[in-house]
């Protein structure tokens, strides 16, 4: 063997320091290798932040406008969304296996939902075992701050982010906001501290007036919620304020598969949220899309 061979063979690059990335997910740079993988598909590692689709709403409301069918509406939508939310049922009978995105299952079902009561806490829906099957990149957990089922959800959330912490799966934890429930900067700011303070990995909450201050103070990344819909361009001026605000992503669901286009609305979502566009020049994407359609 030449020597030039041996040196190919055995070069430590020494003059090369060691390789040392800071990991873009905020409040999870100490978690484990394989936690910080699923977090990686979560997230967007060039803008850091993330659009999910939420279409879990057959859990409680039955055949949603818009999901009457999943099986037809949700997967021409994988290929403009980082990562889909559905309960285990929805994603095995209808998400094709063979997709490359994330998946988020909602592992706890609310109590009383056929008498429009969801504060009493609820069960688990999904156990950790279930959800490494379904080789889960994350897990959704409802949360009741200052309602009834306070302590109790309070329990699954923790025990959850517990689990998934043995096996490496993130747990979003998710602000409930009831018909009695205020949606004020005080309200957010405690209820989004409390879940990440319990083990949430990520925290679902909702935009409000001063949410700059409440997501500095979360420790981490906080996703905001669609609710119901609205006008394409105020569900996109939402989305804008509160990536502006420190919000690190977008969960839509009837804002997306209830608009007119929903391909053209989750693709203007997505620019927004990765690209940092305006709500007027996303609202052209939307509308060249729709009008191609």
């Amino acid at each position: 063997m030449t020597d030039a061979a041996a040196k190919v063979l055995h070069d430590y690059h020494l003059d090369v320091p060691p390789r040392q990335e800071v990991f873009p997910v905020k409040g999870a740079g100490h978690c484990d290798w394989g936690m910080q993988n699923r977090m990686a598909r979560l997230f967007n590692p060039k803008s850091g932040n993330t659009v999910m689709l939420a279409f879990d709403h057959g859990y409680i409301m039955g055949p949603t406008a818009g999901l009457e069918r999943i099986d037809v509406t949700i997967p021409p939508l994988i290929p403009y969304v980082d990562v889909l939310m559905g309960t285990k049922g929805a994603i095995r009978a209808c998400l094709p296996p063979t997709m490359q995105k994330a998946k988020c299952i909602r592992v706890t079902y609310d109590a009383t939902v056929l008498y429009d009561e969801m504060s009493n806490g609820g069960g688990i829906a999904c156990d950790i075992e279930n959800a490494i099957r379904m080789n889960a990149d994350c897990m959704a957990v409802q949360t009741f701050i200052g309602a009834p089922g306070e302590s109790r959800s309070l329990e699954l959330l923790a025990r959850t982010a517990d689990a998934g912490a043995r096996y490496g799966i993130p747990t979003l934890g998710v602000v409930a906001v009831g018909k009695q429930m205020e949606r004020t900067e005080k309200f957010f700011l405690l209820a989004t501290r409390v879940l990440a303070e319990n083990g949430a990995n990520i925290v679902k909450s909702y935009y409000c007036e001063g949410f700059e201050k409440v997501a500095a103070a979360c420790p981490v990344p906080i996703v905001i919620a669609g609710g119901k819909k609205l006008p394409e361009p105020e569900a996109l001026e939402m989305a804008w304020r509160a990536i502006q605000s420190g919000a690190h992503g977008v969960d839509m669901g009837r804002n997306i598969f209830q608009s007119d286009c929903p391909q053209g609305m989750a693709a203007a979502i997505g620019k927004i949220v990765h690209e940092s566009y305006t709500p007027k020049q996303a609202l052209e994407v939307y509308e060249e899309i729709r009008n191609k359609g």
